[in-house]
């Protein structure tokens, strides 16, 4: 298995698409850095920014809508979404632009400062109203998750038969690339061993909550970028941005915040480590793929370590 390349998209295809939902005149279209999975430009219109994503995995913007409604509308500073849809073999979406900087292109101290802020944005995104939603895992264009469970949401992430997802053929990975099936062995079993104690919770989680979809303008948190969205243990978002902002004791001062707040979490250290190994299995298995063995090393390695601790 070779490493994922995103779509090669010109940019006559940008323009033709940006004029079918809001007309002619979009001015300075730009390519974007950052999205691992999709390939992001920014324009102006009449005045107004927006950004545009394209994507060769089918359905990658499907809930794009009713996520960006879900969090714009009750106060968590997300993009919202005006227009999807698919050209050939790409998906799109067509989103407002939110000014500011991506945290990680400030320095550690920066980063440091914005951690409070950050936590306190993380615990209202948590904790928002699901409106009636129903089900865990994978937000759809319902907004319902995927599955009856948390238990069949994670088998279903780590099955083997992934036919028409990035993921198709993933198994190939053990025989390519660093990705090690007796490590991931072991790291499968213990979250067997702890994924009941995320099971009973079902929050939203926004799936990839660290410094590179996080905005700033230096001086606050402007905005918060691309979901990986499903519903189930908030811990999942916490377990994310602690292996991202690693030695700023994130999971302390969340811990303190959530105190200051009155919010109680049972069976902290267990959830946590639930989604230490739900998030970290993926991890491995995506850095494998992309060819990031560094990041793969260090993730393995923490994990290994993790009921060591």
């Amino acid at each position: 298995m070779t490493e994922y390349e995103k779509p090669i998209v010109d940019i006559t295809l940008v323009e033709e698409t940006i004029s079918e939902h809001l007309g002619d005149g979009a001015a300075e279209i730009t390519p974007m850095q950052g999205g691992n999975l999709s390939r992001v430009f920014s324009f102006n219109h009449e005045g107004q920014g927006y950004v545009i994503k394209f994507s060769d995995l089918e359905g990658a913007y499907q809930s794009e809508i009713y996520v960006s409604n879900l969090l714009s509308s009750q106060g968590i500073p997300f993009p919202r979404c005006i227009g999807h849809g698919k050209t050939g073999n790409l998906e799109y979406s067509i989103l407002e632009k939110i000014e500011g900087r991506n945290l990680a292109d400030f320095s550690a101290e920066e980063q440091r400062r914005r951690l409070p802020e950050l936590i306190r944005i993380l615990t209202r995104l948590n904790h928002i109203d699901l409106r009636g939603a129903r089900g865990y895992g994978w937000i759809g264009a319902s907004g319902d998750g995927a599955f009856p469970t948390w238990k069949d949401y994670w088998e279903s992430v780590y099955a083997e038969d992934q036919t028409g997802s990035f993921w198709e053929n993933w198994y190939a990975l053990f025989h390519t690339s660093c990705l090690e099936k007796e490590v991931f062995d072991e790291i499968y079993s213990r979250l067997t061993a702890y994924s009941h104690y995320n099971e009973p919770h079902r929050y939203f989680i926004h799936g990839d909550f660290h410094q590179w979809n996080i905005l700033s303008d230096g001086s606050r948190i402007t905005g918060i970028l691309d979901c990986n969205c499903a519903y189930g243990d908030f811990l999942v978002d916490l377990a994310i941005l602690d292996r991202h902002m690693d030695g700023h004791n994130v999971v302390q001062a969340y811990q303190d915040h959530q105190a200051q707040a009155g919010i109680v979490i049972p069976d902290f250290n267990e959830r946590l480590k639930g989604a230490y190994y739900f998030k970290g299995l993926d991890g491995l298995r995506f850095y494998a793929k992309m060819g990031w063995t560094d990041a793969y090393a260090y993730t393995r390695n923490f994990l290994l370590g993790l009921d060591k601790s």
